[in-house]
């Protein structure tokens, strides 16, 4: 089973909860009127799954995106230290 840590504070939670329920139901009264368009099956789903991430306060874009701004703090901080390291060169064009 996936180790889950909770990555979203509490009033955050509570507004894709709340979003999460308005998109859905907007979303499956205009499915009952219109069932052939799949628009709005996407728009459930998109919903349903903002409902859960507010539930469960985990959300994977944000984990991704807390996780490639620590990878890139890692890199800046790696240059910055061979950067001092290295003696810089002349620029000799010919």
């Amino acid at each position: 089973m996936m180790k889950v840590k909770e990555n979203i504070g509490i009033i955050n939670a509570l507004i894709r909860i709340t979003a999460g329920l308005t998109i859905l139901a907007w979303a499956t009264t205009k499915m009952t009127r219109m069932p052939w368009r799949n628009t709005y099956l996407f728009m459930m789903i998109c919903g349903a799954m903002k409902v859960a991430e507010g539930i469960v306060r985990y959300c994977p874009i944000t984990a991704l995106l807390q996780k490639e701004e620590c990878c890139i703090q890692l890199k800046t901080k790696q240059t910055s230290t061979e950067s001092d390291l290295e003696e810089p060169l002349d620029y000799n064009p010919t």
